[in-house]
């Protein structure tokens, strides 16, 4: 069974524009599809969007997360450990994941070491796990010698778009393109 999660949050209320956040993700998998996330980060006044395939929900997230900021770590952060630990039992309990990286391999100088962690719990382990992997992102680029790493790498500014703008850039359903049987496709 596939599933498509998609999830929005809201800009963090502390003052550092540094700090990154998602403003939105999205992940597909299944069992006989690679898994397909994508993600949308802001920081101040720029965001940074990618998308990427991976070994599951949470590695194509990081993954796509990776692809997002490489301009920003000039790398990828290398994941150290990944941990989900039930915080209650029962359908609803939450789960509290624990995700520790280090800078990225091609760092150099001060910016070449370090450890760092970011915690969430919540209900959605998916959500969680992304959210724990930007936190500990966020503790890495808040140390002195990775200031203004977001400001520096290029990055576009956001656009606004006018409502009648977004009505003309939404697709259209093709009525002539038929049905598609999501069973028979599952089936294959």
């Amino acid at each position: 069974m596939a599933t498509d999660t998609t999830a929005q949050h809201p800009a963090p209320t502390g003052d550092a524009e540094d700090t990154l956040h998602l403003a939105r993700w999205t992940v597909t998998s299944g069992s006989n599809a690679n898994s397909r996330g994508a993600v949308v980060i802001a920081a101040g006044d720029h965001q940074w969007e990618a998308s990427a395939e991976g070994n599951g929900a949470v590695d194509a997230l990081f993954r796509a997360v990776d692809k997002a900021l490489a301009g920003v770590l000039t790398g990828h952060p290398r994941l150290l450990a990944y941990d989900v630990h039930a915080v209650a039992e029962g359908p609803d309990a939450e789960g509290k994941v624990t995700v520790t990286v280090a800078p990225p391999t091609g760092a150099e100088g001060a910016r070449a070491s370090g450890r760092y962690t970011g915690e969430i719990t919540s209900t959605n382990i998916i959500a969680a796990s992304i959210e724990a992997y930007i936190d500990a992102i966020n503790e890495l680029l808040a140390e002195a010698h990775w200031q203004g790493a977001t400001e520096t790498a290029g990055n576009r500014k956001r656009t606004r778009v006018s409502e009648p703008t977004a009505k003309a850039q939404r697709a259209e359903l093709d009525e002539e393109a038929g049905r598609i049987n999501t069973t028979d496709w599952f089936n294959q």
